[in-house]
């Protein structure tokens, strides 16, 4: 009997060491084959940067606004740079580059979509890996490509009643991409996007990496690891910028991550991130977002003060300029406004208070199922100093269950020429879309309904504030 019990209390010791061990393993950090032999030591901090956008064709703007590399040309030159034998890695919420729709893929403007699905189909033909981390989506696309790439499937719903919004591109642990679009062909034509291209940054790109492979090992899973691998631990951080030399301009970057679930040791979370380039405002802040609704509405509707009450500090307590571009579409809530106006009402009575709020909408044409194409779908906030540039519109929800990434780009402003920075360049296509002739001004308590029954009669709404002196701006155009 006793050398059963000593047999029993061996066998559990044994399980607790190994357990231990695994644990031990688990969280040491081995440089191998899977990052390349890349280090935080040896890898590179000297690299190039691009602001890329998607226009509409029928958005126009002055003749002297700056024109970036369009996100098409952008995605390309990434292609352009894969190196076979390495690999090309892709986050994306949506597959739909071959548009799905028969009227659609007939128009010039898809065939932008068309000529991305055709160089991604034939990487393997050149012994370059593509990689997909997906979340569980009906895509036709994605199976075909599933035949020419290796696809991770993340079950958004049962890890946390979710869905996967990151869009990002990690190629050859050397280029990445981050903004707005997706892969959809829209992104590429109809929509109106944002988001940045780093060049020969494997620092930027080794970290950017482990969010993928985050992604890339939840597959198959029903439950977030309570413990993660240190290789997916965050190299740098809110407190610990990254310093980089961005088009031989100094700079400090980070990057970020939602949900709270999905940020291993030392990663900052999204809201964070937010709230970091919200703090180190002195002067302004400008955000362009799609939907801005500081509520939860999972079961009821709760308000959501996170963004909202940052905000609020910044008018009230620090007397920043705010400026908030909001669209204005079919999906647009009602109470949207509501809160814009609560915002704008703190400044009526309060000196050197200024909200200054615009609801834009680049409304190009309703198709027939009645749905639109070329709403502004930008995700960015841009200060004096610095620049968020994320997958998420600014609703509760989407910070608590949904997943996606963020980058904090920050830079002094440039002493040798005008916007030679990133940050000043990302401000300067914010200021271009807010004097556009495709804002107009909303008149005093009258809010909008933003459905598809008006887009003939709405337009680019803006509740009015003297704008900033600048004789090289153009005005505001009418009144809603």
């Amino acid at each position: 009997m006793k050398s059963q019990q000593k047999c029993i209390v061996i066998f559990a010791l044994v399980c607790c060491f190994a357990v231990l061990v695994a644990l031990i393993f688990s969280a040491v950090d081995v440089w191998g084959e899977d990052e390349d032999g890349i280090t935080e030591e040896n890898c590179n901090k000297n690299c190039r940067v691009v602001l890329v956008e998607n226009i509409p064709e029928d958005v126009t703007f002055s003749e002297n606004s700056t024109a970036h590399l369009t996100l098409s040309a952008g995605l390309h030159s990434l292609l352009d740079l894969a190196v076979a034998g390495r690999s090309v890695e892709i986050v994306s919420p949506q597959w739909n580059l071959n548009s799905s729709d028969n009227e659609s893929s007939f128009l010039p403007s898809s065939r932008q979509g068309q000529a991305l699905l055709q160089r991604l189909q034939g990487l393997k033909k050149k012994g370059i890996n593509l990689k997909i981390a997906s979340g569980i989506i009906d895509s036709v696309e994605l199976k075909s490509l599933s035949r020419l790439s290796e696809v991770h499937y993340i079950n958004m719903t049962a890890l946390t009643k979710g869905f996967l919004h990151s869009s990002f591109w990690v190629v050859d642990r050397k280029h990445i991409y981050i903004g707005s679009a997706t892969m959809d062909w829209r992104s590429l034509s109809t929509m109106k996007e944002l988001g940045i291209i780093i060049y020969n940054c494997s620092c930027l790109a080794l970290d950017l990496h482990r969010v993928f492979n985050l992604y890339w090992q939840l597959q198959y899973k029903d439950f977030v690891p309570s413990i993660w691998s240190k290789r997916l631990s965050a190299l740098w951080n809110k407190d610990e910028n990254l310093p980089l030399l961005f088009n031989n301009t100094k700079a400090e970057v980070f990057l970020s991550s939602s949900p709270d679930v999905f940020c291993p040791k030392d990663r900052t979370r999204d809201l964070d991130a937010i709230s970091y380039v919200i703090q180190k405002a002195k002067k302004f802040i400008y955000i362009s977002i799609t939907d801005y609704l500081p509520l939860t509405n999972r079961n009821s509707h709760r308000y959501w003060s996170s963004i909202d009450g940052m905000l609020r500090e910044a008018l009230i307590l620090r007397n920043i300029k705010v400026r908030l571009l909001v669209s204005c579409w079919e999906q647009t809530h009602p109470l949207t406004f509501n809160f814009v106006w609560s915002l704008k009402t703190l400044c009526m009575e309060l000196p050197n208070c200024s909200l200054e709020a615009v609801s834009k909408f680049f409304s190009t044409r309703e198709k027939r199922d009645g749905t639109l194409q070329g709403i502004n779908h930008n995700r960015f906030i841009v200060t004096d100093s610095a620049v968020y540039i994320g997958n998420f519109d600014w609703v509760g929800n989407e910070f608590m269950f949904n997943a996606g990434a963020g980058m904090v780009i920050s830079q002094a402003e440039g002493l040798k020429e005008r916007n030679s920075t990133l940050v000043e360049q990302v401000r300067a296509a914010f200021q271009r879309d807010w004097y556009s002739r495709h804002t107009m001004s909303l008149q005093a308590n009258k809010i909008p309904v933003c459905n598809k029954h008006q887009l003939n009669q709405l337009a680019h709404l803006k509740i009015t504030q003297p704008p900033e002196s600048s004789g090289s701006q153009e005005s505001p155009n009418g009144s809603f």
